[in-house]
């Protein structure tokens, strides 16, 4: 039976990539949130379908909504870490690096009251140095290993480690690592997982490559922010037409593809999971 690793990571609009030329984050004290709406539209969706998630939550949405953190983890969601300000890691010395997944999963398991195991780079941008760094900080699971090469801003790990399953692999022994899932369509490899993507592409062909995802691997591992489900977010045009348009295409469609990804999931059988319970069951005894 296929596993499901329904994940989000949970960020405001401003705090995204894409727009960060215009939003630095000096001024996100100044800017409207909107985080706790646009997440609260997740956590009906999930209390209505019955299903367990994974939220991977930046620090500085923590200390700033600690409200929210504490209605996911209420709700039995697993309360991972997004880093603390979202900045490239790759862009941070290792020092800096460990300072903020530190300072991040202070706040998280201060509010939460859960221990934190887990993480995820901001725009899937790490490597082994990080890799390590994170092992060395007691995480036990990363899910930033996004094996699409066009994208200039993922890291490249290769083979992150010995394969345990597959897309899941030992790191130097210490960590897992959790791969997002690429497939291949003709002489094209496409990602599978969410994001932007789920957006870009047509719906049909989204849940075309998620199936292939599952039935290739095992089980299937998907990821979408929280700002995608919020469709009245204000809008900026001064980021650049390629960026702008990837922010926000078919937001005013997440909610419904989401729901159509579910029912696709759940004829399949599929047992959705969090990604530490999908890590127990594996029989890796990363918890």
């Amino acid at each position: 039976m296929t596993a499901c690793l329904l994940t989000f990571d949970v960020e405001d609009w401003f705090q995204v990539e894409n727009l960060r030329p215009l939003f630095p984050p000096e001024s996100w004290e100044s800017m409207p949130r909107r985080v706790t709406a646009s997440t609260r539209v997740i956590l009906r969706l999930l209390e209505e379908q019955r299903l367990p998630a994974t939220f991977f939550i930046l620090g500085w949405v923590a200390e700033h909504e600690p409200a929210l953190v504490e209605e996911i983890a209420a709700a039995g969601h697993e309360i991972a870490s997004h880093g603390y300000g979202h900045i490239l890691p790759l862009g941070l010395a290792p020092g800096e690096f460990r300072t903020d997944i530190l300072r991040a999963r202070s706040v998280l398991q201060t509010v939460s009251r859960q221990e934190v195991v887990g993480y995820r780079a901001p725009s899937f941008n790490i490597d082994r140095k990080r890799l390590a760094i994170l092992a060395d900080c007691g995480f036990r699971y990363d899910s930033s290993h996004h094996p699409f090469a066009l994208h200039g801003r993922y890291g490249r790990l290769g083979e992150p480690g010995s394969r345990i399953w597959p897309g899941v692999y030992r790191v130097d022994g210490k960590m897992i690592e959790l791969e997002l899932p690429v497939e291949k369509v003709g002489p094209l490899r496409l990602p599978a997982s969410g994001g932007g993507y789920f957006r870009l592409y047509p719906g049909s062909l989204f849940r075309h490559l998620a199936r292939k995802a599952a039935d290739r691997m095992g089980h299937y591992i998907m990821y979408l922010h929280s700002w995608e489900f919020d469709p009245g977010q204000p809008r900026v045009r001064k980021a650049g037409l390629f960026r702008t348009f990837r922010h926000y295409n078919n937001l005013s469609r997440t909610q419904a593809r989401m729901e159509r990804l579910i029912t696709m999931m759940k004829g399949m059988d599929a047992r959705f999971l969090t990604a530490s319970q999908f890590l127990q069951e594996i029989g890796n005894g990363c918890t």
